[in-house]
């Protein structure tokens, strides 16, 4: 980071030195004029919206919303997966209840309201899917035009409904940091506002949510773990940001927590340069992964993210392919959850991390579901009755 300031209130892609900028407060100011109890009983403010005041949104006028509502934590019950839980506690954070399914909601609500408030028309985004289908969601609700990049095997269920919910959709043959360029390239000559990951400094604080609704729903007690699914890695880079912010502000109690960036072994660029130390990850060659949502061969902000777990006493861990399917079968069918891929993959991360001993069965942990596991690809049933016929009432167990 440079120190480098730029002004309020003016449209900012990346800095100057081609790295993403952050939203800073006068938390002395913020914690003086607000009363945190009272900022949450608001009637007049539901989901994430609740904590505009902590938001860089000038003109609550200005606010594009789809109905946002606070996320549950569901408690899974570690005894009956086989974990050694004891006097711990695992609970998932389910953001597949937002609009459009997914936690993307929250940093592409605030990014278009930002948006709209300083004169943006058109905007364009790269995407696995989930955050496609969130900016063409909240673009067509302030009326602007979006266009968005899509591998061209992303889910096609990803696809459509971008393309259903107003956005100019197109299919790529390479993968989302391909998309990225093409997006980046159209600039001058389109004219659309890139809203990718982190090359603007308002998804960040729209992700900063879901760091101020889990210390809200803890009583401000902030769990021992977070096991965050890791592609560009705005959630837990917007999650520390608000821990440190919340912190200062005298809201929080006893310590924060141990943030750990869950990835795929076949794209796991910021576990790799975690483990080398370093701060920064060269491109990840062939990603290919289950978990489409982190797929992302390099990362605009790894710095941040690494710097986040590192900061945190954290750490980064990347999981097979077939364990994510297998976590995500099990917890579907003994829990009645069902995961998608990427919130999956830290399930499995946990339970790496638990046969490792860098987590203990003692430790309070919540893990991060990312988005419905409605949107993706699920076993076909192949049984069948003829109603025709007798039945043997045997059969069914």
């Amino acid at each position: 980071m440079t120190g480098q300031h730029y002004p309020a209130g003016e449209l900012h892609g990346l800095s100057e030195a081609g790295r993403p900028l952050l939203v800073r407060y006068d938390l002395e100011a913020m914690a003086a004029a607000l009363d945190r109890d009272a900022l949450t009983r608001q009637p007049d403010r539901n989901g994430f919206w609740r904590y505009r005041d902590l938001l860089p949104l000038r003109d609550s006028a200005n606010i594009v919303s789809l109905g946002e509502v606070m996320t549950p934590l569901v408690e899974l019950d570690g005894a009956r997966l086989g974990l050694p839980t004891k006097e711990g506690k695992l609970w998932v954070k389910d953001e597949g209840r937002l609009p459009t399914g997914s936690f993307k909601a929250r940093g592409l609500a605030v990014a278009i309201s930002m948006a709209l408030e300083l004169g943006v028309t058109r905007v364009a985004i790269p995407t696995n899917g989930n955050a496609g289908a969130a900016l063409a969601a909240y673009a067509s609700r302030a009326g602007m035009q979006s266009t968005v990049f899509c591998p061209d095997d992303t889910p096609a269920i990803n696809v459509q409904e971008i393309a259903l919910q107003g956005a100019d959709t197109w299919l790529v043959n390479g993968l989302i940091n391909d998309c990225g360029r093409i997006v980046g390239e159209g600039k001058e000559s389109i004219g659309w506002f890139d809203i990718s990951t982190l090359k603007e400094p308002y998804r960040i604080e729209g992700k900063k949510t879901m760091g101020l609704e889990l210390a809200e729903q803890l009583d401000w007690t902030l769990p021992d773990v977070i096991f965050y699914p890791t592609g560009g890695g705005t959630g837990l880079i917007g999650m520390w940001k608000a821990f440190a912010e919340l912190k200062a502000m005298g809201w929080l109690s006893g310590t924060l927590p141990r943030m750990v960036a869950v990835q795929s072994t076949g794209c796991a660029p910021i576990v790799k340069a975690w483990e080398a130390g370093e701060e920064h990850a060269p491109v990840w060659e062939g990603a290919e992964t289950v978990a489409a949502g982190i797929r992302v061969p390099v990362a605009v902000g790894d710095f941040l993210i690494i710097r986040a777990v590192n900061e945190s006493g954290g750490f980064a861990v990347a999981v097979e392919d077939e364990h994510i399917m297998r976590c995500r079968d099990r917890v579907a069918a003994d829990q009645g959850l069902l995961l998608c891929p990427e919130g999956a993959a830290t399930y499995a991360a946990y339970e790496k991390a638990l046969a490792s001993g860098q987590v203990s069965a003692q430790d309070r942990v919540v893990l991060f579901n990312c988005a419905t596991g409605l949107k993706y690809p699920m076993p076909k049933v192949t049984q069948a009755l003829d109603q025709h016929k007798p039945l043997d009432y045997a059969s069914f167990g």
